[in-house]
């Protein structure tokens, strides 16, 4: 069975893990490496049960620990060559990595760890790229979606097929504008490589969910600019507008900025005859 859980969610720090009996993956490693093990050793986790880190992109709250999962449990960290080069030059990962510790995916071109089945797909953001990622296991189609500056086709695409969903629902659009930030950064946080806003990512799941869609969890939401009851009332709203229900259809939650999640267990979905 695939599990999953969330270590933390937000520009403090992004980490979330995906496993099975046979082996798991680690999704950003943007968490300090003793935070991360403390959070493991809660949940009676061994860490050294994941064989991978995958990373999304190369900004510092998804890749603080990747140069000490490498050096110190001799994780490979698999990522696209330009996010590689972007971890390379970033002030953040100490140790830096090694080649022999850098594995490079190609998006759309699936990987084969255990018994994961990982694809790559590109997500728009203002770092040096971005993906994200789709993971299949034994009858489960996981999607994680997030630091998304505009909805493309292929993000609807994978919206569509997936039955459990991690996606970005960063801001609140009036919070942000009648907030403290300066125009440029509030330019760049609304802009096409920026971030999803609560409305973006409800009227994406709206539009582009199907009946094979299980869970979504909600996540990257801003300290400043947003709130969990603010994100999660938007989207129920708009939601509800388009006839879903959430708890009834699928179910919504919002993932916490600094505290772990459950462990969810990820029950494969009967295609409809």
């Amino acid at each position: 069975m695939l599990k999953f859980l969330c270590l933390g969610s937000g520009s403090s720090g992004n980490c979330y893990c995906l496993w099975t009996e046979n082996g798991g993956v680690i999704i950003d490693a943007g968490l300090g490496f003793r935070m991360m093990r403390r959070h493991f050793a809660t949940f009676g986790l061994d860490i050294r049960r994941f064989t991978a880190v995958l990373v999304t992109h190369d900004h510092a709250d998804h890749i603080k620990s990747v140069g000490k999962l490498a050096s110190e449990l001799g994780l490979p960290i698999y990522s696209t060559r330009l996010v590689h080069e972007g971890i390379a030059r970033n002030y953040c990962v100490s140790p830096k990595l090694k080649a022999e510790q850098q594995f490079f995916l190609e998006k759309d071109v699936p990987l084969q760890l255990a018994d994961l089945t990982i694809t790559a797909f590109p997500v728009p953001h203002d770092s040096n790229d971005c993906v994200g990622y789709r993971i299949e296991s034994g009858g489960v189609r996981f999607c994680l979606i997030t630091d998304v500056g505009h909805v493309t086709e292929r993000i609807k695409e994978e919206v569509s097929e997936a039955n459990y969903l991690v996606l970005e629902s960063n801001h609140d659009h009036e919070m942000l504008m009648a907030g403290p930030y300066p125009a440029y950064l509030k330019g760049r946080i609304s802009g096409d490589t920026g971030h999803l806003s609560n409305k973006e990512a409800a009227e994406l799941l709206a539009n582009s969910s199907s009946p094979a869609l299980r869970h979504v969890w909600l996540c990257h939401l801003s300290e400043e600019n947003n709130h969990p009851v603010l994100a999660s009332k938007t989207v129920d709203s708009i939601l509800r507008s388009y006839g879903i229900v959430p708890g009834v259809d699928f179910e919504v939650e919002v993932l916490k900025r600094k505290v772990p999640s459950a462990v969810y267990e990820l029950v494969a979905v009967e295609e409809s005859p």
